[in-house]
């Protein structure tokens, strides 16, 4: 199974593509009814926007830490870091989604200029940068998964894996401008 998909990373990275943006707009599109989906009590979906505001600053740090390890030579601790970047990121789509999917997004209540000038482009920008790192997490994922460390430096791990990065730390810090905007200001 691993000869497989070490032959096809760039056809698994598309076909994890489409499934998980596929996940993703049915749940911001609301495709998929709040009623087949189990309730959590109003307390737990308030808290969400909370959680996952923590959990983009850590997932922040830690892609940050991990960046620094492979650039220092640390390969394994490089490894440990990123992948907790993603499972740290799944746990916050996770949420993210099935807070939508109930609830639909949220609104901005603060004025209508800064609604336009501000949080829309700020939230355009997040959202982009988010779908675009989706394929370029999978690719150099697949790649660190399917190959041994040594042979990394060998195929596009590095230059992908560096503007994923640099995408997704973007990503993850204007997500908390977003959350801030929403919830603080």
């Amino acid at each position: 199974m691993q000869r497989l998909a070490e032959r096809h990373v760039p056809a698994l990275t598309g076909l994890l593509t489409v499934v998980s943006l596929a996940l993703v707009f049915a749940a911001a599109l609301r495709v998929v009814p709040a009623g087949s989906l189990p309730r959590a009590p109003d307390p737990v979906l308030a808290a969400i926007p909370h959680v996952n505001a923590v959990i983009s600053v850590v997932a922040f740090g830690v892609v940050s830490a991990s960046w620094r390890w492979i650039r220092q030579g640390e390969v394994e601790k490089h490894r440990v870091g990123m992948l907790a970047g993603v499972v740290l990121f799944a746990a916050f789509l996770t949420l993210y989604l099935y807070r939508v999917a109930l609830l639909g997004p949220t609104h901005f209540e603060g004025p209508a200029v800064v609604e336009q000038f501000v949080y829309y482009p700020i939230l355009a920008i997040h959202v982009l940068l988010a779908v675009i790192c989706i394929p370029l997490l999978y690719y150099v994922l697949l790649l660190a998964l399917t190959r041994p460390a040594s042979e990394l430096p060998a195929t596009n791990h590095p230059r992908v894996g560096r503007v994923a990065a640099s995408l997704w730390l973007t990503s993850f810090a204007l997500g908390v401008v977003v959350y801030l905007l929403l919830y603080l200001f």
